[in-house]
């Protein structure tokens, strides 16, 4: 079945108790994992963000290790898998060093292949947001990944349109079944608010869908107002088990469920006509 992710990012805004219950709301949701993010602040460029207020929100909401660890300890204990992302080789040797097996790769980050063979090389699977890349990097991502079995095996290209929120028209799933025919393991990761993108992305087929969570979409940050919520999230959750059920296969015959209709209803209607 489809994997599905629940982005928490920094939507917890470095509350660990508010991170938690977003933990357990995602669990309580059917989220198969929840998905943090790994950075140090004091690696941030000058830019925007230090006009609007996002600086002060990531100096805030920043994992270091031993945060990480606590959120994937509790993660543990409710029966969710627990990963990151990370932004360069200095956050993937955090979590290499929390014995993680699953990374993920942002897409501000998509066309680094350095940053992504280090990934590769260390982790058992790799997770890749293709998103905000020209045509030719992207083909060269595909190209690199092809480039090893043992490479391609373990990889994971998302659809991904790197725009918060996402407006409908922008989903350009051309994108995702590019991917599909050119490496095959893809994946979907929506900004779009609401499930219908990821609805889309699950009957075709993706590997893994992630959605940005929250347990509160009045929450401070751009993410959370976007964000699915519980209850949304367990829609989605409800779409897949619906989907799971109509691909059961069960020969070209009659079912059983069909054996009232075929034993009384056929030709009910023909008393006194010949057939």
């Amino acid at each position: 079945m489809t994997i599905l992710v629940a982005e928490i990012g920094w939507n917890f805004l470095g509350n660990l108790k508010l991170a938690k219950k977003m933990i357990a709301a995602a669990k309580k949701s059917g989220a198969d994992a929840v998905k943090f993010q790994i950075w140090d602040p004091s690696n941030l460029k000058n830019g925007p963000w230090d006009n609007d207020g996002r600086r002060k929100i990531y100096e805030k909401a920043y994992l270091d290790k031993e945060k990480y660890l606590y959120l994937k300890k509790y993660s543990n204990k409710v029966s969710i898998k627990c990963f990151a992302s990370a932004f360069n080789i200095d956050g993937l040797k955090i979590l290499k060093a929390t014995k993680d097996s699953w990374v993920k790769i942002p897409s501000h980050e998509s066309y680094n292949i350095k940053l992504i063979e280090f990934a590769l090389k260390n982790f058992k699977k790799v997770i890749v947001s293709a998103g905000c890349m020209k045509k030719n990097e992207l083909n060269k991502l595909i190209k690199f990944v092809k480039t090893k079995r043992s490479y391609s095996k373990k990889t994971c290209l998302l659809h991904c349109v790197s725009s918060y929120p996402l407006k409908s028209e922008n989903c350009n799933f051309e994108k995702f079944d590019y991917l599909k025919k050119n490496f095959g393991s893809v994946g979907y990761s929506g900004h779009y608010q609401g499930i219908e993108d990821a609805a889309y992305a699950l009957f075709n087929n993706a590997e893994i869908i992630e959605k940005h969570f929250t347990i509160n979409n009045k929450l401070p940050g751009r993410d959370n107002k976007f964000a699915l919520n519980q209850k949304q999230f367990s829609k989605l959750n409800n779409l897949r088990n619906l989907y799971k059920e109509f691909n059961k296969k069960h020969g070209l015959g009659i079912q059983r469920c069909e054996t009232d209709i075929y034993k009384n209803y056929r030709s009910r209607w023909s008393k006194n006509i010949k057939i």
